[in-house]
């Protein structure tokens, strides 16, 4: 791989750098995504995914559209949104929507989900790797229905170690039209635990002819994301957990596939401040209540590494208003860095 990796192409899309920021259910919002911009590195952002079927329901009964495209509308672009679901005219009624009338850049098909109540209670997302046909199904559906918008796949390496199957689903979703494919690289069994497996992410390679590939797993450096263009057959890099605490995360990958001196890590204080800018994004948008309970999960993140973080975590969790939060991040949030073991 030559040093800066050229941009990632997406269809007619071009992402420079080629570090992607994941989708990730209950975080990557509109003002966490705001956050990233600001901090800027990331190539292409990307919301949470969107339940198909529910967004349908709420299409066919006038209510508000799915908290998880607030923003969609009006933000910078690129941007893609990530859907799923395990019925093709329902994903083909949405990707429809979002391709034509909300405009984004990229609708991106989750087949990765490990989580039960996607796999074994709606026969989506990771559980979808059995059934190849199904997803080339859904793929093309969507592909005929979005033009001249990409779409994309995002797998694991299979259902769990003893299936893995991503060389054959790699090829039924170039077949079917997608414009690139991400691969984390665990099974679904896996869940978190473990390494990710990017020797076989990079083997996947040789099964696509003419569409990117993306790698996902434990990048949480800049000096990883280096080694994954240096070490792996790879066109673009994903950036999932790590960035939840680290929005700056970003910025320190691209300069450094730049060539250019790594960024360093804010100070506490300036962390600190950053996540208290997200929690008024998200006070504006859900309110007092409502934005003080959901900014629980993000400020652990923040906290998440450092010296004091668990004593920090203990109290935020408890947090319902405005003036709990800004007691307890005055009091708690952590002044020092994590000791070396």
């Amino acid at each position: 791989m030559t040093f800066p990796p050229p941009p990632l192409r997406i269809g007619d899309l071009v992402i420079d750098p080629p570090i992607l920021q994941a989708p990730m259910a209950g975080f990557t919002n509109a003002a966490f995504r705001h956050i990233v911009r600001q901090f800027g590195g990331a190539g292409l952002l990307a919301t949470e995914m969107v339940n198909a079927r529910g967004f349908v329901w709420m299409d066919e009964n006038d209510a508000e559209h799915p908290d998880r495209l607030w923003g969609v509308a009006e933000e910078a672009r690129p941007l893609a949104v990530q859907i799923w679901d395990n019925e093709p005219e329902t994903m083909a009624k949405v990707g429809r929507r979002l391709a034509h009338e909300y405009k984004v850049s990229v609708v991106d098909i989750n087949f990765g989900c490990p989580v039960r109540q996607v796999t074994q209670k709606a026969h989506s997302g990771s559980y979808l790797l059995r059934d190849p046909s199904r997803m080339s199904a859904i793929i093309s559906r969507l592909v005929e229905v979005c033009a001249p918008t990409p779409v994309t796949a995002k797998i694991r390496l299979g259902c769990s170690p003893e299936s893995i199957n991503c060389d054959v689903i790699a090829r039924v979703v170039e077949e079917a039209g997608a414009a690139a494919l991400t691969v984390h690289g665990r099974t679904a069994a896996d869940m978190f635990r473990g390494n990710a497996d990017w020797d076989r992410i990079s083997q996947i390679k040789s099964h696509l002819k003419n569409i990117p590939l993306i790698g996902n797993g434990d990048l949480d450096s800049a000096e990883k994301v280096v080694a994954a263009f240096t070490n792996y057959d790879v066109d673009g890099v994903m950036i999932a957990r790590a960035c939840l605490g680290r929005p700056w995360l970003f910025a320190q990958a691209a300069a450094a596939l730049r060539g250019d001196p790594v960024p360093p890590e804010p100070t506490l204080a300036q962390q600190r401040d950053v996540m208290l800018d997200h929690y008024q994004l998200v006070v504006d948008r859900f309110g007092e209540d409502k934005g003080t309970v959901l900014m629980r999960k993000y400020a652990c993140c923040y906290a998440q590494g450092k010296h004091g973080a668990r004593h920090f975590r203990t109290h935020v969790a408890k947090v319902s208003t405005a003036e709990e939060f800004y007691s307890v991040v005055r009091e708690h949030f952590p002044s020092a860095p994590a000791p070396v073991v």
